[in-house]
């Protein structure tokens, strides 16, 4: 007699982003970055209750460590369905680039959130209380920002930059800086937001084929240090770059910066002093940043030595007072 066995073979559950990446691929990650469940983080924010900021493609939580160290958590607004391998790929290559970033005057990325059930892609940041610059500088109900407050804030950005352009190995540019990338501690020391998360909706609604070149689009060094020289001008004038109303900042301030006798009169209105030698110092910077050629503007290196020296800010005074970045690492690498 012939016995016969049939059985059936247990069905895994593939995701979908997973069918267009290799096994390799699937498996090859950073690991020096902290990997969070999603558990963790839903009782750190309050069961995602605590929103701070929100976009068409992302949400941002505060959340809270069991140390009492505050965080800020992105949440990519997707499904998982319409995760594709491009997204993970392009998402797993943004980690792994930021986590090689650690400065005093970046924005850091603490650690991150990859769960299938629920579907969950969530980047943990250091949580930075006073907001961006943008909004003291141009908010009425914002804290008004003086003179000696915008110098430090200047000298902080700037060797912000300087460490991504000179220190930082590979060196990287910054995708988008200005004064919304630029974010206040609670003692109003800069902190450069390094990435925009919302750079992550390009990817998952249009997706990469170089996954290499990533971050092609990424602006040059040279058009970087024009963006600082405007941000310069920005925390000068409390100007916006540009409106309906005024037209191009940069336009506007060309007749000032030309002679320094007029260099007064483009300094915020709303400001009750000011050091005339910083502004010396700032305006020269200014009109080196700007240069319409690009081959001869200054490196971010030489922009943070002219205004370490004319402003008389030392790293050390430009620095937050007391950062929360080494006690919220020290509690996500002890669960």
């Amino acid at each position: 007699m012939v016995g016969v066995f049939l059985y059936k073979r247990k069905t895994v559950a593939v995701s979908p982003w997973k069918a267009g990446m290799s096994g390799h691929l699937q498996k090859v990650f950073v690991t020096d970055v902290p990997s969070l469940t999603w558990a963790e983080l839903q009782a750190a924010c309050e069961d995602f209750s605590n929103i701070i900021g929100s976009s068409p493609d992302t949400v941002v939580f505060k959340g809270t460590l069991s140390n009492g160290t505050e965080v800020a958590v992105t949440s990519i607004r997707i499904s998982a369905a319409s995760w594709t391998a491009s997204s993970e790929i392009f998402f797993r290559r943004k980690i792994e680039a930021l986590a090689r970033m650690k400065h005093t005057h970046l924005v850091n990325l603490l650690g991150y959130c990859a769960e299938e059930e629920p579907f969950a892609r969530m980047l943990l940041f250091e949580y930075v209380p006073n907001g961006t610059l943008s909004e003291h500088l141009h908010n009425v109900d914002s804290d008004h920002l003086d003179w000696t407050t915008r110098m430090r804030i200047v000298m902080g950005a700037a060797y912000g930059l300087e460490y991504m352009h000179h220190e930082l190995v590979p060196p990287a540019s910054h995708s988008n800086f200005d004064s919304f990338a630029i974010y206040l501690t609670e003692d109003y020391a800069a902190k450069v937001r390094i990435v925009s998360i919302s750079s992550f909706a390009l990817v998952m609604y249009i997706g990469y084929d170089d996954f290499e070149g990533s971050d092609r689009h990424a602006p040059d060094f040279e058009s970087n240090v024009l963006s600082f020289g405007m941000f310069l001008l920005e925390v000068v004038t409390g100007r916006l770059p540009y409106s309906e109303k005024e037209g191009s900042l940069m336009e506007w301030a060309l007749e000032f910066l030309s002679s320094p006798e007029t260099l007064g009169y483009m300094v915020d209105s709303s400001l009750k002093s000011f050091d005339l030698k910083q502004l010396l110092v700032v305006c020269e910077v200014i009109r080196l940043c700007i240069h319409p050629d690009s081959s001869k503007r200054p490196t971010m290196k030489t922009v943070a030595s002219i205004l370490s020296k004319g402003l008389n800010i030392s790293p050390e005074a430009a620095q937050p007072k007391c950062s929360p970045l080494l006690w919220a690492e020290l509690e996500i690498l002890s669960n």
